[in-house]
């Protein structure tokens, strides 16, 4: 660990006024719980490396350290985190010297800023995947495939698709209406709805495997998706977490195409193969965001550039 002794931040610190409880309940809801546990454990590593309050000249150093080691991407995010651990203290951050900043920068220039991109599982790819999941133990089957056609038929992120309960499913002749009350980029509750449209085929319909998976499992109020033990009983009246989306996706590729093609998935794949089939049948784009409440026209296209690219035809 490094040595923090002369940190001259240690004698700079302004004791804050005590805030109300009821304050204190309304700062505590500013951010979501998942991006206060995603932060807490960023902390939690910084702390391994040195303690808080943090010179510029420490925060750099373990920048230093572990870059290449851990990704761009997550040290701008563990530096977001230790950035608010001061400032919530009554420190001054460190994050913002120019020290750390310029080390930052050349960690970009170094290891570059191009993220990990999940791979999207399309149509065909989804098919595959309800082979292997039809499998497993009838109330596990019915869940997962559940997941699985929802979560693509929707354009889900994960986090939404654990939140959905009962009360937020509206029947209509040619599907489901879904209100998702809150998301990654509504955190403030505005909401929006999306429709599950009826499929062609009953065995590959969300709405018919959501039904089915209810009336198994039981469920009249409360969240949709629940814990499924080993004796294919529901174990919860509690929704499952996000991860458990990711690994329901990683078990079912791992069963169909193999351990290292696991790898390559995670929960957001559901989510990218729609909008990935959407653009390869020629779907409009803004018909795409609608669907996916994507707010921003750049993020749409790092999903259907590639498509585009495919379909470029020979000059020759």
């Amino acid at each position: 660990m490094v040595n923090n002794m002369n940190n001259p931040t240690d004698k700079t610190k302004t004791p804050k006024p005590k805030s109300s409880k009821l304050v204190n309940s309304y700062t505590q809801a500013a951010q979501s719980d998942s991006t206060k546990r995603s932060y807490s454990q960023d902390v939690r590593h910084f702390r391994t490396f040195a303690k808080i309050p943090a010179s510029p000249e420490v925060v750099a150093e373990y920048l230093a350290k572990f870059a290449g080691v851990l990704s761009v991407a997550t040290l701008q995010h563990r530096l977001i985190a230790i950035h608010q651990a001061h400032t919530e203290k009554g420190f001054d951050s460190p994050v913002k010297d120019r020290l750390v900043k310029r080390t930052m920068q050349g960690i970009r220039r170094t290891f570059g800023v191009a993220q990990r991109r999940v791979r999207a599982l399309v149509k065909d790819d989804l098919l595959e995947l309800l082979v292997m999941v039809n499998k497993q133990k009838p109330l596990k089957a019915a869940r997962d495939k559940a997941i699985l056609l929802m979560g693509f038929a929707g354009a889900f992120r994960r986090s939404e698709l654990v939140a959905l309960t009962m009360a937020d499913i509206t029947p209509h002749a040619h599907g489901l209406e879904v209100l998702i009350r809150r998301s990654k980029t509504d955190q403030e509750g505005e909401g929006r709805t999306v429709f599950i449209p009826l499929a062609k085929s009953e065995e590959r319909c969300p709405v018919k495997a959501l039904q089915r998976w209810l009336e198994l499992a039981g469920i009249g109020s409360g969240p949709l998706f629940r814990p499924v033990n080993r004796h294919d009983t529901v174990t919860s009246d509690l929704a499952l977490t996000p991860q458990s989306v990711a690994l329901i996706v990683k078990s079912a590729v791992a069963g169909s195409k193999g351990l290292e093609a696991a790898k390559m998935v995670s929960g957001h794949s559901l989510r990218a193969g729609f909008v990935t089939e959407a653009a390869t049948i020629g779907l409009q784009t803004s018909a795409i965001m609608g669907q996916t409440g994507h707010r921003s026209l750049e993020m749409v296209f790092c999903y259907t550039r590639p498509v585009q690219k495919r379909q470029i035809p020979s000059l020759l």
